[in-house]
């Protein structure tokens, strides 16, 4: 199973005995083998805010969730993936952060959304685009979450600094 953590002994440097720390892998599993997620925040110049990583088959909205609870923004943009009632629109609302989120195709009630706006959502795409352009990211080398979220946030902040 990908999603259990492994425990490794590795020896204190203030003890003698060996005690063990769970290091997570955060693969998932898919059609196309094994893959990982990067879920980015990103403000309205497209410079990279916050990441997490989930495994390749979890939905797209576990990254919302982790996302959500700390948002200050006065509008949020993000694609039909996540338009959820429950999870991500009626949060958002109470917070009073206007929602640019498409309706999917198969929604009883259509929500208006701001299609002008929503234009800026290629900020995003452009990000993922440069972030992709460092190998190591693209492919990744790293085997252990905190390793491959490291590097993804030292190419954030590279990519921030360009």
């Amino acid at each position: 199973m990908l999603h259990r953590p492994h425990l490794l002994h590795r020896p204190h440097l203030l003890s003698s005995s060996l005690t063990p720390f769970v290091v997570p892998f955060v693969v998932g599993r898919s059609k196309g083998g094994l893959t990982t997620k990067i879920h980015a925040l990103v403000d309205a110049l497209g410079n990279p805010v916050d990441f997490i990583i989930t495994p390749g088959q979890a939905c797209d909205l576990e990254g919302s969730d982790a996302f959500l609870p700390n948002i200050t923004a006065e509008a949020v943009l993000a694609d039909k993936a996540f338009d959820a009632d429950e999870r991500v629109i009626k949060p958002l609302e109470q917070a009073g952060i206007k929602i640019v989120i498409p309706p999917k195709s198969n929604r009883k009630n259509p929500r208006i959304y701001d299609e002008y706006l929503y234009k800026s959502r290629h900020l995003i795409e452009n990000f993922f685009a440069k972030l992709k352009q460092f190998r190591a990211i693209a492919t990744r080398y790293d085997k252990s979450a905190r390793n491959f979220l490291a590097a993804v946030f030292l190419v954030g902040a590279y990519i921030w600094l360009n």
